[in-house]
């Protein structure tokens, strides 16, 4: 399998001076688009759950560009409401100290009385043309420390491998892993499992910020390498610091530029975060995502949150339609990976037209140059160029009220003259003209293409 990053490293970086530690890049060369469980079902979902949500995508999202369907964390608990209160959760875990799906909660895992993992699951998902991906928290389990199992594949067992004074502080399952041979072949050890399983996308939470973890990071890029299998990396939680940007595009594909998101215009609590707080951040980031390497904003909380969320009860999202499509403008002008929070199987007719729209997505996967480009108070203007030529201009009202705008396209460092336009939302054309009058509503947003 290993013949499969010579291949690409070749196609993409021969003669270029890039090295082969950066070969994985190309796993991503756009925004990773799809559905994740934390928002609908945080630790509790099933197989059957995760099966409604993967037909819906392959049916009604997979035609737009969505493509990647992941089991966010507590997919090993057997007792997922008893993670918090210590010493109590209830763990699946292999011989070699390996989380599995609980056989309870994912039964197609049992295959002739042994624990198969997620194989059967990711041959699911792959039969449905879309990609299969799951979340860990980094480091090993706590209770293959304490029995001292051996890691698969090699000749070290698990105190070897853990680091017993690394704790995640906000998640009680594993110790961390020492930059070692040892914390190495664990890795190793875990990522040939997950190869096997047939998983293309792999969330690794507690690294990326508070805390930083550089080398395990490095540990899980060499472990998907060796596998020969083309995994994406996707480091959370954020706020991930500008300043390690570099240390990470070798490395991972995705990172998380702040903690979690929810479904709040304005949160005066430190978290989660809000939607309005995003806006200083994609301005910041934005200059960084290219092909390989995407400054994540979070997961879109929008449609049913529910049964279960991660966060609250469950409810229909908290934001209003405007609300959400300046969310998702936002999102698609930084060029942000595009991840669906809602329960899919309770999509209505709205929530499927705001994730449907082609044009926007285009913006999102296609665009290139994006930029911030103003900010006068609460309204805020972003560019991009898209491709044949087309720009596009999104206006954001950030204000509680109704804000008019009336600009001159240079203002916005567009190339002065006259241009035709359109709005992608509504598909509505406007008259051709070389300034812009509109006034926008409390929280929402215009996003135009425009042409010469």
């Amino acid at each position: 399998m290993r013949f499969w990053y010579v291949a690409v490293f070749m196609m993409f970086f021969g003669g270029t001076g890039i090295s082969p530690a950066q070969a994985p890049s190309v796993l991503a060369p756009r925004p990773p688009m799809g559905w994740n469980s934390w928002d609908a079902y945080g630790l509790t979902i099933t197989e059957a759950q995760f099966r409604e949500n993967v037909n819906v995508l392959a049916a009604k999202l997979k035609p737009f560009g969505w493509q990647y369907a992941v089991i966010d964390e507590g997919w090993f608990l057997k007792n997922p409401h008893d993670l918090k209160p210590p010493g109590k959760a209830i763990y699946e875990i292999d011989a070699n100290g390996r989380y599995n799906p609980v056989p309870e909660r994912f039964p197609s895992a049992v295959v002739d009385g042994k624990n198969q993992g997620f194989r059967a699951l990711g041959d699911y998902v792959h039969a449905q043309g879309l990609k299969f991906g799951i979340h860990i928290v980094r480091g090993i389990p706590r209770e293959a420390v304490r029995q001292d199992l051996p890691v698969a594949g090699s000749r070290f067992h698990a105190r070897d491998v853990a680091d017993t004074t690394d704790a995640c502080p906000w998640d009680p399952t594993n110790w961390g892993v020492r930059d070692t041979p040892a914390g190495q072949a664990w890795y190793d050890a875990l990522l040939a499992q997950y190869a096997d399983w047939g998983v293309d996308f792999l969330k690794v939470d507690c690294i990326s910020d508070h805390p930083y973890k550089p080398a395990e990071i490095h540990m899980i890029h060499n472990a998907i390498v060796k596998t020969g299998r083309p995994i994406i990396l996707s480091l959370s939680p954020g706020p991930t610091s500008p300043g390690i940007v570099n240390e990470l595009i070798p490395y991972a594909q995705m990172w998380r530029i702040s903690d979690d998101v929810w479904d709040f215009w304005k949160n005066l609590r430190h978290a989660p975060r809000s939607v309005h707080d995003q806006f200083e951040l994609a301005a910041a980031w934005a200059p960084y995502a290219h092909a390989g390497a995407w400054p994540d904003a979070d997961m879109l909380p929008v449609g049913y949150l529910g049964p279960e969320p991660g966060d609250g009860e469950a409810r229909p999202t908290r934001l209003t339609p405007g609300e959400q499509r300046s969310m998702v403008t936002l999102w698609a002008m930084m060029r942000s990976p595009l991840i669906i929070g809602a329960n899919l199987t309770r999509l209505d007719e709205w929530t499927t037209g705001l994730l449907t729209n082609a044009d926007v997505i285009a913006v999102d996967q296609y665009a290139h140059d994006q930029r911030q480009v103003a900010r006068e108070g609460d309204t805020v203007a972003w560019t991009a160029l898209g491709r044949n030529g087309v720009r596009y201009l999104a206006l954001f009202n950030l204000n509680d009220g109704n804000k008019t705008i009336a600009r001159s396209y240079g203002f916005y460092n567009l190339p002065p003259g006259s241009y035709s336009s359109r709005e992608l939302w509504s598909n509505e054309a406007r008259v051709r003209s070389d300034s812009i009058n509109v006034t926008l509503p409390a929280h929402g947003c215009i996003l135009l293409e425009l042409k010469r």
